[in-house]
This record gives C-alpha cells, structure tokens and sequence, in this order.
C-alpha cells in the first residue's frame, strides 16, 4: 500500500470509529457508565486524552488489522483480529482498573470487554470493506 492509500484508510478507519462509538457513548451507554461510574466521572472529558487514545488504537487497527486484512484480501480476518485487538486495548484499561480502584465495577469491565471486541472487529471490518471499494484494492 502507498502512503497515500494508508493515511485515506486511517480517514476512513477515524471516521468509521467515531461515528460508532459516539453513538455508544453518546446514546447506547450513556446511562450505564453514569449509574456505575457516577462519583468516579469528571464532570469535564479530557479531550485530548480521548482524542490520543483514538489517534492511536486507530495507528493499531490499521497497521495490525487493517493493513494485513486489504493486502491479503480477507476482510473477515479483519474482523476478527479487529475484535482481539480491541478486546486486548479495552481490557488493558479495565481491568488494570479493576486490579489497582477501590470500587471499580465489574460489570462496567465486562461490558467494556465486549464493547472493545464489537468496536474493533466491526470497525476494522467496515473499513476495510470501504477501502476496498474507495482504493479499488
């Protein structure tokens, strides 16, 4: 791939990502972190804490999932290895919460675990499938 097809998949990757992961936050779970997370919650998101993570779980899907899935032409692998790599990513983060928080909920690690898996897999998917059709590969 060229340097050019990669940063317009990391486009698309980025925006595949924000727009299902905003509706999970934004509407799907909003609730549930807010009843189990509730005191722990800033009342002001660290955007450019979000945005790094973003920035670069999108560098990791594409180079270890994206990438290999395009060049060899198997988009199902991307789903796959999408929803291990976003299970490994997300359970870095809940459960050395988990490990190390009074209090941190097992349920919140739970359903982020899952989460996690649905997000890269599908994500990793979907993008793949449109840099297909957009880059002709």
């Amino acid at each position: 791939m060229t340097t050019k097809q990669m940063l317009v998949m990391y486009l698309i990757t980025l925006a595949v990502f924000f727009l299902i992961d905003t509706i999970w936050l934004g509407v799907v779970a909003k609730g549930f972190y807010r009843r189990h997370l509730g005191p722990m919650l800033s009342p002001k998101v660290n955007w450019a804490a979000a945005i790094l993570f973003y920035l670069l779980f999108i560098v990791g899907l594409l180079v270890f999932v994206i990438k290999p899935a395009l060049v060899s032409g198997e988009p199902i692998k991307a789903l796959f290895f999408g929803a291990l790599l976003g299970l490994i990513s997300y359970a870095t983060y809940d459960l050395s919460n988990l490990a190390t928080l009074k209090d941190w909920p097992l349920g919140v690690t739970i359903v982020d675990l899952i989460w996690g898996s649905v997000l890269g897999g599908v994500v990793s998917f979907i993008s793949v499938v449109l840099g297909r059709w957009l880059l002709n590969l």
